[in-house]
């Protein structure tokens, strides 16, 4: 999926050493393609189920070890509750970009009871907000 592409979008910095493979002593620079998925399109992207239900927003890209490793949606407005947020493997995610509308789209094979007893996730610690 080219969500991997987001890797190279710069988002790494000292802060996040611990998390990330040390920094080679030269800088490598790359050319990013007409199918490549910048991280600022993404995120507030609605995520619609494949009946085009709303299913949530995309709040975050997850990073571990310099790779994607998941997506955090805020689902609480979809399923009438407070602020809730809940972490999908990227692979569960299809993001597209829709010619015709000029917009990014974004479906998911889910049913709110999946959201519902999905684990959620929480900002906290040194992801607090």
């Amino acid at each position: 999926m080219a969500i991997v592409l987001l890797a190279t979008c710069g988002l790494f910095g000292v802060a996040h050493a611990q998390s990330t493979p040390a920094a080679s002593s030269a800088p490598k620079f790359i050319t990013i393609s007409n199918n490549a998925i910048l991280s600022s399109r993404l995120m507030g992207l609605n995520v619609q189920s494949a009946s085009g239900k709303s299913m949530g927003k995309i709040e975050d890209v997850v990073f571990e070890g310099g790779q994607i490793i998941g997506v955090v949606l805020s689902v609480g407005e979809v399923l009438g509750s407070g602020q809730r947020y809940v972490a999908v493997d990227p692979s569960a995610i299809s993001i597209r970009y829709a010619e015709r509308e000029d917009k990014w789209q974004a479906t998911m094979n889910a049913d709110l009871e999946q959201l519902k007893s999905a684990p959620e996730f929480r900002y906290e610690g040194k992801w607090k907000r």
